[in-house]
């Protein structure tokens, strides 16, 4: 005798906690939050009236949204900084899988500073150029909050910053950015129950929906010290300023301090009551050309001139020339 099975048997669907056994990976972190993930079973069987095929009850489970979020210092290094107003580089990226506001705070005054700078503004790079365009891009707001950014989106964003007029050469300076995901932070797995995409819940993610980066600044403070002397030679071999007596004037730069200088020229009128003596003009011990255009010099009967260029500090320079008494 057959035993006929009862049609009306109850199947249930084990569900999977691993959402990627269900649907191929939409981003950093998987699924996006909101999707129903459904999975319906079903039973096929023979009563001896030929065969049959029941299913279960249809399982749903809505994905969770997840709160991560990276920040990336973009500057290459340390930037090189004056006193005055500096910007720095940074990255603000969504890891989560659902749309997530950040709240944003720069702290200027981390542990180890030489110096602290003060913190103007923070700024969204509103036309993609990676460069903070005053006036075009946007500058948020105290709590200073991003809109909502999709899955993996990423923005650009500038700290710009004072440095103080007593900051002095090779000091540094670090400025943090930090990135909190709106909605909540917390460790990891913790849950904001209804706060998340379509009423589902919000959960903390690896980064606890906080992530911090740094900035680093290092101050190149450039001085540039000018020495001029004359000596004499008078007609009678001693060192009288008699007429026809030859005065050589030197001219001494120092260049101190990290970085370097760019367009540097020194210039230096020919003294009423003398004459340039022509060929004189010298550079660190070489001889210059009066003409203009063919070697870093260039002399005339009122002016003479040398276009030193982009200096480093910590080198020195001497410009010398020869002027006769009238």
């Amino acid at each position: 005798m057959k035993i006929k099975a009862n049609k009306n048997i109850f199947l249930s669907a084990l569900v999977s906690g691993g959402f990627a056994s269900f649907a191929t990976a939409a981003g950093a972190v998987g699924v996006d939050a909101g999707t129903l993930i459904e999975n319906t079973a079903s039973a096929t069987y023979d009563t001896g009236d030929g065969p049959e095929t029941i299913d279960s009850n249809t399982v749903t489970v809505k994905v969770d949204e997840l709160l991560d979020v990276t920040v990336t210092s973009l500057d290459s290094g340390s930037t090189a900084v004056t006193p005055g107003e500096t910007v720095l580089t940074y990255e603000v990226t969504n890891q989560g899988n659902g749309p997530e506001a950040f709240q944003l705070t720069a702290n200027p005054a981390v542990a180890g500073n030489d110096f602290d700078t003060v913190v103007e503004s923070i700024a969204v790079d509103t036309n993609g150029n990676g460069t903070y365009d005053p006036g075009v891009d946007e500058i948020l707001t105290e709590p200073e909050t991003t809109a909502e950014l999709a899955p993996d989106a990423a923005i650009t964003v500038f700290v710009v910053v004072t440095v103080p007029a007593s900051v002095t050469d090779a000091q540094e300076s670090d400025i943090e950015l930090t990135a909190e995901a709106v909605t909540g932070t917390g460790a990891p797995g913790t849950t904001f129950a209804g706060a998340g995409v379509d009423g589902g819940d919000a959960i903390a993610g690896s980064t606890e929906a906080d992530a911090t980066a740094t900035g680093a600044l290092l101050a190149q403070i450039i001085t540039v010290d000018l020495t001029k002397a004359a000596s004499i030679v008078d007609p009678f071999g001693g060192s009288s300023a008699v007429p026809e007596s030859i005065i050589t004037y030197t001219i001494g730069a120092e260049v101190s301090g990290t970085g370097s200088i760019d367009d540097f020229t020194i210039t230096d009128a020919i003294p009423d009551g003398t004459t340039y003596v022509a060929g004189s003009l010298a550079l660190d011990g070489g001889t210059l050309t009066d003409a203009s255009g063919d070697d870093q010099g260039e002399a005339d009967a009122s002016t003479i001139s040398v276009a030193l260029g982009t200096v480093v500090g910590g080198t020195t320079h001497s410009i010398t020339f020869d002027v006769s008494i009238d």
